[in-house]
């Protein structure tokens, strides 16, 4: 027995098996295991780079929305809050119920001081007013006879008092009695008092004809308080009736804006509000013209507090308190620029808390001339 068959003998089956298997084909190596484990320091810095930029911008842009939408940017002195310009709205109303025989205007429409903006059926007013014209009449007649029997008891007191003087006279001499003197001293106390009495008449008429004339001039302050008229200068907001619509005591006909009050409420915390007075300079920039800054000052200071409840013990808690500030825009600038009045538009208004600050040039008060033209809505 030669020494490989004792050597193959002695080995096991799973070694013996192992020599007729055929070798390994090496497999491929593939291309990315012969790159560098390691970025080059170039490369890494730049992809680190983009991460970076990637991350700042959203935070660039948060922090200048936040800057433009708070009052940190402000100078020292200055405070500031997001509002919407209002307007004060008036109500006109009927003072008497009854129909809408007219309607003059519409929403939209720009109206003056004392326009006739709707009109009332006033036709049972009318015919009471003619009614009050004809007892007028009576009673000037009324007048006109009674100041007649006052002239005729006149003219018979005097005739009375000069008989009276003239029988007086004749006495002494003998040649009238006592008696007649009697008689003619009474009948001139009765024509004194028939003067007395036409002359109480006369009054009566004459109270009689105020009395009617004052019922003439109330029928006709109510006809004209039938026809509504605008109190003030501004465009017509809402139409609450229509013609032919019966409306009671107080009803509502249209609801208007006043052009000459327009202001912005704005909400301060505790600190700013604070330091705010009556009469605060301020101004409006609104977002549909940034370009535009509208003068202003403060007219309104809340002495309560909003949005927290009404009593705190802790420093934290107060200074969440936030304080209502009314801001309005001067009235002279808003003469005869109506048409300009737009009710809603969001915008911010600053206040200067401190009178000695400077404001900045961006918040300088625009030319009243550069307000751009108005847009139909």
């Amino acid at each position: 027995m030669s020494d490989d068959h004792m050597t193959s003998m002695g080995r096991s089956p799973t070694e013996a098996g192992a020599e007729h298997v055929a070798p390994a084909v090496p497999l491929p190596v593939p291309v990315s295991a012969s790159l560098p484990a390691v970025l080059p320091p170039q490369k890494k810095r730049r992809r680190r780079l983009r991460y970076v930029l990637l991350l700042l911008v959203p935070a660039v842009i948060a922090a200048g929305y936040w800057w433009s939408h708070t009052g940190d940017g402000l100078p020292a002195g200055f405070a500031m809050g997001n509002g919407r310009v209002e307007a004060d709205e008036i109500d006109i109303d009927t003072k008497f119920a009854g129909r809408i025989a007219e309607l003059n205007v519409d929403e939209g429409d720009l109206v003056k001081p004392g326009q006739v903006v709707a009109v009332m059926d006033t036709r049972d007013l009318e015919a009471s007013l003619k009614k009050s014209q004809a007892l007028v009449e009576q009673a000037r007649k009324s007048l006109d006879e009674a100041q007649a029997n006052l002239v005729q008891a006149q003219t018979q007191v005097k005739f009375a008092q000069q008989e009276l003087e003239r029988t007086a006279a004749l006495v002494p001499k003998g040649y009238a009695t006592v008696e007649q003197l009697d008689q003619r001293t009474q009948q001139h106390n009765a024509a004194v008092a028939l003067e007395n009495a036409a002359a109480q008449r006369v009054a009566q008429a004459q109270h009689a004809l105020d009395a009617a004339t004052h019922d003439v001039e109330l029928y006709q302050v109510n006809i004209s308080d039938n026809s509504l008229i605008a109190p003030k200068a501004g465009p017509i907001e809402y139409r609450v009736a229509n013609v032919g619509e019966v409306l009671p005591v107080g009803g509502k006909v249209f609801t208007m804006l006043d052009a000459s009050y327009v202001y912005m409420d704005i909400y301060l915390p505790t600190g700013q509000a604070g330091r705010v007075r009556i009469g605060s300079e301020a101004r409006i920039v609104l977002d549909a013209y940034p370009g535009h800054v509208i003068p202003a000052a403060v007219v309104f200071v809340a002495s309560q507090a909003q949005f927290t409840p009404k009593t705190v013990e802790t420093k934290e808690e107060r200074d969440k308190l936030m304080f209502r500030i009314r801001v309005r825009i001067d009235p002279q600038r808003l003469e005869g620029r109506a048409a300009l009045v737009r009710t809603g538009l969001p915008g911010v208004a600053y206040v200067r808390t401190d009178p000695s600050a400077a404001w900045p040039p961006s918040l300088r008060p625009s030319p009243a001339a550069s307000v751009p033209p108005p847009t139909k809505q």
